[in-house]
């Protein structure tokens, strides 16, 4: 089986602030031909923040495309240029208000290889310093601390949706118990 894909045709239908979406013919490793759709992201940053007392902070806001506010781990785009630490603190900041002394990668995912080209690079902010949030223009968000028994009663009770927060929480719980 070979490794690279052939691109027959590709076609932009948008592209946006965030993301591009392209419908391409494509000849993938196998021989497989297929037309697939993809929407094109420059990757995130998933950042897990843990209070001296080994709280976590999550902020709620509410999703457009969710129909419904969610708990969620603090998350934003990567900027062109910027490596990733830079980006967690900065994202940190904006919405909880809260500065991190140490910022450790933990690893990266894909949230929906399918469809999405987005990577999501999961981080552990420690030592954090209380400073003001600076949230942009268009969010709303609600920063809420929680105990790792209290975050282990939401997942049980289906609480947290968002698929990069439980990706992050099962890490952490996992860890907790060292299991991983």
């Amino acid at each position: 089986m070979g490794s690279r894909v052939r691109v027959l045709a590709s076609k932009s239908v948008y592209k946006g602030r965030v993301v591009r979406l392209n419908v391409d013919r494509v000849v993938e490793p196998g021989g497989v031909e297929a037309t697939r759709e993809v929407v094109w992201h420059a990757g995130s940053v998933v950042v897990l923040p843990r209070l001296h007392d080994g709280r976590v902070l999550l902020v709620r806001q509410f999703r457009y495309a969710a129909g419904r506010p969610l708990w969620e781990l603090v998350a934003g785009g990567i900027e062109r240029g910027e490596r990733l630490r830079p980006a967690a603190r900065r994202e940190l900041l904006e919405e909880t208000g809260f500065r991190a002394r140490r910022i450790k990668p933990i690893f990266s995912f894909y949230p929906s290889p399918g469809i999405l080209s987005e990577r999501m690079y999961l981080v552990e902010a420690s030592d954090l310093l209380p400073d003001k949030a600076r949230p942009e223009s268009d969010e709303r968000i609600r920063v809420g601390t929680f105990t790792l028994e209290q975050v282990t009663t939401m997942l049980r009770k289906r609480r947290i949706q968002d698929g990069k927060t439980l990706v992050g929480l099962s890490w952490l719980l996992l860890r907790e118990v060292r299991l991983i």
